[in-house]
């Protein structure tokens, strides 16, 4: 049986969107012929929430090995909260280590922690042992370039130039690319030479309905709806961000133009956007609410800007009557979260770049609604069309989608982690 060393930072316990493609696999990689052995940082220090009910979820036998790091008290006294930068070290000196002892067929890094790729390269040179990194988001990436300040993420000006100088020097030593979206894969292949269409894999994240299991054997409840009340309580539970302006502005420009002409209906809608930041507890910035408050309807719609435990956003999206979901401008932006939205069996609907992969695949598994926009889409157009989709869908409820589950069936976590190994082997035969 070939070993494969993932490079992991956040891990359960940790709550981060970054875990769940190794949580969802590490159960199936020895059914292929693969042997996982996790690194984590010490959750202690690692700035995230926490949801103890995520390790329940792996494997009793699951070998996962801990870190340090520095510690985050210290060093955000010079402006340093990346837990990339601030374990780096520490990987290199115990990566180093363990790669030393020869059994070591491949390491993966599957985390948005980009920044301990580097060590791929440099333990490729000194051990011969290929490297893959899994893109779940772009790592260097031009598009808030130009933006308002406001618009940028938290010291743009820093991580813009860091990302550039050092994703170069991760991916011209890779051996293979593992993503979420095939425009991740094209921008890479397009930056660098050694990057060819044979070496890149696309592979959304899998889904586990044993999440959803977990969830009720635990009595996990939530505080934002009540199922009993007579609202309709629409929910998302997500990331935030001003590359959703345009999915926001259709929605509630939409809600707005039915509060309006259907108040009867239209004036039951209650929305709760949950977890929209990555920021510390108390510090996020809501990008939401401003938007609905633009277009009229800031009383019907409630962000919750803090992260909120994993399974308590579960228990949202199954206790919710309905299920939104805004897409990013970026066409690339896949949203895996898509997958627990199609497990709740709740009602969906997606607004979404119309080159996103979401929208195909809510359409194979008929699991929900999907109204798309591209770049020249104006918005009263989007709002008009979100507005005749939604409106026969809020009729109907209560109500459970004819989700076709044969064709979900090549998203489950086992189907994609199959997909994983094979590039696994690909690259390995390949030395």
């Amino acid at each position: 049986m070939r070993k494969v060393l993932i490079v992991s930072p956040r891990f359960p316990p940790i709550n981060a969107p970054d875990l769940h493609r190794v949580r969802h696999s590490l159960p199936h990689f020895e059914d292929y012929g693969w042997e996982a052995e996790t690194w984590r940082v010490d959750p202690d220090l690692v700035e995230r929430e926490r949801d103890p009910l995520l390790v329940e979820t792996l494997p009793d036998d699951v070998e996962v090995r801990t870190v340090e790091a520095l510690n985050p008290d210290w060093t955000r006294a010079v402006g340093l909260g990346n837990v990339a930068l601030r374990s780096l070290p520490f990987y290199f000196w115990k990566g180093s280590k363990r790669l030393a002892q020869g059994d070591v067929d491949l390491v993966y890094f599957s985390t948005t922690a980009y920044h301990v790729a580097i060590l791929g390269r440099y333990w490729k040179q000194r051990f011969n042992v290929p490297y893959m990194i899994d893109m779940q988001d772009p790592w260097h990436t031009d598009y808030y370039v130009g933006k308002p300040p406001e618009e940028q993420p938290p010291k743009f000006w820093f991580s813009y130039r860091l990302n550039k100088y050092l994703e170069p020097v991760a991916l011209r030593g890779v051996d293979g690319i593992i993503s979420v979206s095939q425009g991740y894969c094209d921008t890479l292949q397009d930056r660098y030479d050694n990057v060819t269409p044979e070496m890149c894999e696309v592979i959304p994240f899998g889904a586990a309905d044993v999440d959803f299991e977990v969830m009720e054997d635990s009595g996990v409840t939530q505080p934002f709806v009540d199922a009993d009340d007579d609202t309709i309580d629409i929910v998302y539970a997500g990331r935030g961000g001003h590359d959703m302006a345009t999915a926001a502005e259709g929605i509630f420009s939409a809600l707005a133009r039915g509060r309006e002409e259907r108040p009867s209906l239209f004036g039951r809608v209650q929305m709760h956007f949950v977890g929209t930041s990555y920021a510390p507890a108390g510090e996020g910035e809501k990008t939401i609410e401003p938007i609905a408050e633009r277009c009229g309807v800031g009383d019907a719609v409630m962000e919750h800007t803090d992260r909120i435990p994993y399974f308590q956003s579960l228990r949202l999206l199954r206790d919710a009557d309905h299920l939104v979901v805004p897409g990013s401008e970026d066409p690339d932006y896949t949203a895996s979260k898509l997958y627990p939205y199609i497990l709740s069996r709740s009602p969906v609907l997606a607004v979404f770049n119309q080159n996103s992969s979401v929208v195909d695949i809510l359409r194979e598994t008929q699991a929900g609604t999907a109204v798309t926009f591209d770049g020249e889409t104006a918005s009263a157009h989007l709002a008009e069309r979100v507005y005749e989709a939604w409106t026969p869908m809020l009729e109907r409820l209560p109500y459970t989608p004819d989700t076709d589950w044969d064709a979900f069936a090549p998203y489950t976590a086992e189907a994609m982690t199959r997909r994983q190994v094979k590039v696994f082997d690909r690259v390995v035969s390949q030395q």
